[in-house]
């Protein structure tokens, strides 16, 4: 299977999980693609001021692989500057969130995977 990048879905999210300002979502997958595994798969895109609120995952992980830009991530609480080539992982149970740091568009690979 190939797709084309102009046939991806693009979500625009204003307010995603309590943050600030809106995120773009680029759908890799579509959801019967993931064969009841998962829920997301694709590219993420914050604007400086923007962030996805703090939140907690029940039932799913979620991953994050930083392309561009620095972020601020709460990792449980614990607060760590992200960078290009960075990974997070957040398991069934904890909590998260990040937000854009400077002036650079934040770009990350997201997956969401049901346990």
């Amino acid at each position: 299977m190939i797709r084309k990048s102009n046939k991806y879905k693009v979500e625009k999210v204003e307010g995603l999980k309590g943050g600030r300002g809106y995120v773009t979502i680029v759908n890799f997958f579509e959801m019967e693609e993931f064969l009841g595994n998962g829920r997301l798969f694709g590219k993420t895109i914050i604007k400086p001021g923007s962030s996805i609120g703090y939140h907690t995952h029940e039932g799913d992980q979620e991953a994050y692989y930083i392309l561009n830009g620095r972020a601020l991530y709460n990792d449980n609480g614990k607060e760590v500057i992200l960078e290009p080539g960075d990974l997070t992982i957040c398991r069934d149970g904890e909590s998260h969130s990040i937000e854009v740091i400077g002036e650079e568009d934040l770009e990350f690979i997201m997956l969401i995977l049901y346990n």
